[in-house]
Formats: structure tokens, sequence, C-alpha cells
């Protein structure tokens, strides 16, 4: 079953870097990536999505990410996963995350509030409520991985930059800085790209969880395009890795209706 775990792994990362800006997606904006892994090409896939929160109180953005198995993956590990990041949509701060996942062994629900003043945030285990704590936030804003890595997009990057950032792995908040590597030409279903290859590492403090573990993650951003859509990213373990290609993207709700 490690076999597999790169494919899960790259589902997880997704839910859990930032600067104060205005969000990575815009209302209507949606991309499937199919997710592979070795041989496994169809092993699993991942869509991210933004829409305009229902009008109870404060304009908010939805961005959600949903992932899961497929085909022979989804035979040996059945897994799917949703998480829900509630946004202010003129900055990009997330006021809220909600996370959802199930397997044939466990499910797990818990949500992700943030005091900005205090510089907290209330993790709240919606089915082991014991596990639920408070926890201090670092410097910056923090976001799930997926969504940062997407917001690099609005980044104007060129190999040998980097800028820190804050990422939020449910109960942690891990200070990382991403790092512009190297331009690379990628090709997907929608056409061949040329992209900047952008890699979070953790420096400013001791690297734990799959940081400590050696793993690596990146993302590509087409940088000919001017949609520059993120057309890769890849979890990196040392037995194998995840790769998750742009399969389907879809515009931003005002520019369909142009």
């Amino acid at each position: 079953m490690h076999r597999l775990r790169p494919i899960v792994a790259l589902s997880l990362f997704c839910f859990g870097l930032t600067l104060r800006a205005q969000p990575a997606l815009r209302p209507g904006e949606a991309l499937t990536y199919r997710v592979g892994w070795g041989i496994l090409t169809g092993a699993g896939e991942i869509k991210i999505s933004a829409q305009t929160a229902p009008a109870a109180g404060p304009a908010r953005l939805v961005a959600t990410t949903t992932t899961a198995t497929r085909g022979f993956a989804r035979a040996l590990y059945t897994f799917d996963a949703r998480a829900d990041a509630l946004l202010d949509p003129a900055t990009g701060r997330l006021h809220s995350h909600t996370q959802t996942s199930t397997t044939k062994q466990k499910q797990t629900r818990h949500v992700t509030t943030f005091d900005y003043v205090a510089r907290t945030a209330s993790y709240r285990d919606e089915l082991s409520p014991e596990k639920s704590l408070t926890f201090a936030l670092p410097r910056g804003d923090p976001l799930d991985l997926i969504m940062s890595l997407v917001q690099t997009r609005t980044w104007n990057l060129k190999p040998g930059d980097q800028r820190d950032a804050l990422v939020l792995f449910e109960e942690e908040a891990y200070e990382l800085t991403i790092h512009a590597v190297r331009y690379e030409d990628v090709t997907t279903r929608l056409g061949t790209f040329r992209t900047l290859v952008l890699e979070p590492r953790m420096e400013k403090t001791p690297p734990k969880g799959m940081f400590k573990k050696g793993s690596a993650v990146r993302v590509w951003i087409a940088q000919d395009d001017p949609r520059r859509l993120p057309v890769k990213f890849e979890v990196e373990f040392k037995f194998g890795s995840g790769v998750a290609t742009l399969v389907a993207y879809q515009p931003p709700a005002d520019l369909l209706q142009k």
C-alpha cells in the first residue's frame, strides 16, 4: 500500500503560502488535474474551483479542492477528500478552512478559523474533539498549500528569486520559502507551455512533517500564456513521485459572459 502514498500525499498537500493579495482564483474559474504515479497514470483526479459564497454576510469567495483516487488505484485504495477555503475576495485573506476525507478505514473532518488580531488559529476536530486546539500564527497570512501555489501565478518571479510564505497543515502553520528554480517546457492536454518551476522549502525553522522526511514539492507555472496556469504539481518521495497534470481549464464566469 505504501506505493500509493505519493498519490494520497499529493492529494493531501493540495489542502495543506502566502502574501496578502487577490485570491488565486476568480468566481467560476476551475482547474482539473489528472494524478499519476509511475505506471498508474490515471490514479486520481484533483479539481480546484472558486465560487462566490452565498450572500449571508460580508462578501466571501469559496475556493474548493476535491480529490479522489480513480481506476485501478481506487480498487486498491479508496480515497475522497474535499477542502473549502473561505476567502476575502478583495485581499485573499483566509477566514476559515474546512477539510474532510474518507477512506474505507477512516473519516476525518476538521475546521480551522483565524483570529488575526491575536495571531492565533482555532483547529476543531469534529470527529475527535479531544484533538481540538489553538495554535499561534507566525508572521503572515496562512493558506492551504495548493491555493498558495496557485496564487504564485500572479507573482513576477524569475529563476533565483524567492518569497516567503505561510502554509496551513491541519493543526500547524509552516513557514516556507518559495524558490523560483528554472524554466522548463511542459506538454499537457491543453498544449505545450514554457513554465517557471517553483519549489517551497522549509528553511526558516527546523524541517518537520514531509519536509523532515526529505520530500519535495514543486509547481510549474506557465509563463507564455496570459492565464499563467499552474500546469503541473509534483510531490517527490524517496520511493517515487506523485504528479498532477492539468487536463481541463474553465475561465472565470465574467469572461464566459463576454
